[in-house]
C-alpha cells in the first residue's frame, strides 16, 4: 500500500471548530493522505491539528501516521455508511451512487484538549475495518 500526504494550512470553521473544540479562524494544519492498493485508491484521509501542535516538520509517506508528538488519553471513533461528497467520489474515483464507509475520529491529550480530528472515507465495495481492543489485567496500565 502505498500513501501519499498533502499538507494545507487552514482556519478552523463549521464542524472543524466544533470537533477540535476550538474557536472559528484558529489555525489549523491539514494532512490529507491518499492511500492506494495497486492502482485504485484505497482510502482518503483528511486529518486535522492544531498548528501549534502540528510538527515542525512535515512527516512523509513512511513514518505518517507513526509522528504523534503528543501523549493521547482518549480516540473516539465514529463510523457510518453515507454517500461520498463529490470531492471524495473524484478523488476515490468511485460513483457518487456508491456508499462510503466514514469514519470521524478525535482524540484527547490527557489534559482534555483535542489534538487531533480525522475524517476519514473508505470506499464501500473495497474498504475493511478490523477493530482491536488490548485488555489488561486490572490494576495494570495499559502501555504502548
Amino acid at each position: 500500500m502505498q500513501i501519499s500526504v498533502r499538507t494545507t494550512r487552514i482556519r478552523a470553521r463549521g464542524n472543524l471548530s466544533v470537533l477540535l473544540r476550538v474557536p472559528a479562524g484558529s489555525p489549523l494544519t491539514e494532512f490529507q493522505c491518499l492511500s492506494h492498493d495497486g492502482t485504485s485508491p484505497h482510502s482518503l484521509s483528511r486529518v486535522y491539528i492544531p498548528r501549534d501542535l502540528a510538527p515542525a516538520v512535515i512527516p512523509d509517506e513512511s513514518t505518517w501516521p507513526t509522528t504523534v508528538a503528543t501523549p493521547l488519553a482518549e480516540v473516539e471513533e465514529r463510523l457510518c455508511a453515507r454517500l461520498p461528497t463529490p470531492v471524495e467520489a473524484a478523488t476515490l474515483r468511485i460513483s457518487p451512487t456508491l456508499a462510503v464507509l466514514a469514519i470521524t475520529r478525535v482524540a484527547t491529550d490527557t489534559v482534555g484538549r483535542v489534538v487531533e480530528a480525522a475524517l476519514l472515507a473508505l470506499p464501500g465495495d473495497r474498504a475493511e475495518a478490523v477493530f482491536a481492543t488490548r485488555h489488561t489485567p486490572e490494576g495494570r496500565r495499559a502501555e504502548g
